[in-house]
């Protein structure tokens, strides 16, 4: 019994960090990865590194897609177009 009391304090502190790091985190990937997959043709999107454009091809055999912007068409991986910024943008004005 005194073997399992020496090793609580650091079960208790997997536990929290698990609970305030890990987890958020993994839910944070798995809404981003759903947004990536639900993107659609006209939506208003910002990159992350703050490039806003409109979609305008999707292609999922390399899971990219093509934005239109006012200098042209550049071609992002899904995973470079920013949830936040998207959503802020696309967010109806009060």
């Amino acid at each position: 019994m005194e073997g399992l009391g020496s090793f609580l304090p650091f079960i208790a502190i997997f536990a929290v960090m698990y609970f305030f790091m890990i987890a958020p985190q993994m839910k944070r990937a798995k809404n981003e990865k759903k947004f990536a997959s639900e993107l659609k043709r006209g939506d208003r999107v910002i990159t992350k590194s703050g490039m806003h454009g409109k979609i305008v091809e999707l292609n999922d055999k390399d899971n990219s897609c093509v934005i239109e912007t006012l200098a042209g068409k550049i071609k992002f991986d899904r995973t470079a177009i920013s949830m936040e910024m998207s959503n802020k943008l696309n967010a109806p004005k009060k």
